[in-house]
């Protein structure tokens, strides 16, 4: 799973520590440091730069997703909103 996002952004660190709360691995992407990177979260969100951008495994992914959507995602407790 990658996460791309940026370092100022409190949905993306609410992402990451959802995930790490889980247990879930992850590589986190800065857009803002890896040009490469800002122009796949541009394609794939139709010109934003919409963070966090979450891609899994199985190529699908969720765009600003809440603790909630992350959850029903990976099938883990919604209960922790950190």
């Amino acid at each position: 799973m990658t996460v791309y996002a940026v370092n100022w952004c409190p949905d993306c660190w609410r992402a990451k520590k959802f995930l790490d709360a889980h247990g879930i691995e992850h590589t986190w992407v800065d857009i803002e440091r890896n040009p490469e990177a800002r122009g796949y979260v541009e394609r794939v969100n139709h010109g934003m730069r919409s963070v966090p951008t979450v891609v899994f495994a199985d190529g699908s992914l969720l765009v600003e997703p809440t603790s909630d959507e992350l959850a029903a995602k990976l099938g883990t407790e919604s209960e922790w909103r950190g």
